[in-house]
Formats: structure tokens, sequence, C-alpha cells
């Protein structure tokens, strides 16, 4: 059975195909909410993350201009501007922090990520991060945005961006680590 390009179920769905629309939800459902996962601190926060990422994708599909990019890609990217809204309103902007227990710097030989280490573990890692430093390492990362673009998102300099990065490579390094010790 071949598979209906995203492009074509947009497009069926924009003129109201409710399975077109279905087959978009189910085919991306589980992508979104393992971006949704790394910004939360839970499942359940991840889950009301999801939710308000999913509506605007929806919302929003007639903005959707194959020409310029997948589906995919455009999607993703409403769901975590969206999850970046959703935790704003929470007074993320507090959370750039030091955390006091990084104060011993990561000693050269330090473990890297085993092949034990799977992807759940790495997930839940992230979420341990303090929110300034789990932000900041998701956007650049996993989704690939620059230091500029990142302070110009979130509202922060590029220096507190490359600072929150470095903060967060840290403590995973901690936190793999221990487990691994």
């Amino acid at each position: 059975m071949t598979s209906i390009p995203d492009h074509v179920l947009v497009r069926k769905s924009r003129k109201g195909d409710a399975g077109a629309t279905r087959q978009l939800y189910e085919r991306h459902e589980a992508w979104w909410f393992r971006i949704c996962l790394r910004y939360s601190r839970s499942r359940s926060e991840a889950q009301d993350l999801f939710q308000e990422g999913v509506m605007k994708v929806f919302e929003h599909l007639e903005k959707f201009d194959p020409s310029k990019g997948s589906f995919s890609g455009w999607s993703n990217t409403i769901v975590v501007r969206e999850s970046i809204r959703f935790l704003k309103s929470a007074k993320w902007q507090d959370s750039f922090a030091d955390l006091s227990d990084l104060n011993d710097p990561v000693a050269e030989g330090a473990p890297e990520i085993h092949d034990e280490l799977s992807a759940k573990e790495l997930i839940e890692l992230i979420q341990k991060l303090p929110f300034g430093y789990r932000l900041v390492f998701n956007l650049y990362e996993i989704e690939g945005y620059s230091h500029r673009e990142i302070a110009k998102l979130i509202g922060i300099s590029e220096g507190t961006s490359k600072s929150q990065l470095a903060k967060a490579r840290k403590a995973i390094r901690q936190h793999i680590k221990l487990l691994f010790e």
C-alpha cells in the first residue's frame, strides 16, 4: 500500500476530509509528542503542550506551503513554538539560574552516551534540567536553532543562550556519569 504524501493529505484536510486529517495526525503524533516531552517536566505537562501544539497545527493548516518545505518541518516548528509559548505563561523567565550542585568541572574522559542509554532515559535526563537549560538545549541541540535565533525567539541575550547550553551539557554529562558509575 502506497503512503499518501503529506502535502496531498493537507490539501484534502483543508477541504474538510476528516480521514485525511486523521491520517496526518496519526502519522505525526508520536514525533510531536516526543517534542513536547523534551520541553516539559512531566508526561502530564507534555500532554498539555501536545494538545496546544496540535490544535495550532490544524488551526493554521491553511498557512502550510509545500513549496517552502515539508509538512513535518513546518508542523514541528509550530509544536516547538507553541510549547515555548505555553511555558512562557508559567513564569519560565525565572528559571535561567545556575544549579548549585554543578560546581565540579567534568573530568576528561567522562563517559559518552552509551548504547545502553535509551531515548527514554535521555528524555528523562533532559526533563530534569532547570527550565532555562532545557529550553536552550532543546532549541540548539535538537531543533538546530543558532544562539542568535534562540535569543530572539525567547528574549534572552546570545551570551545567556551560550551559557545555558554549556551548563545544560555539563549537567547532562554529570547525570550520565552517575548512571554509569
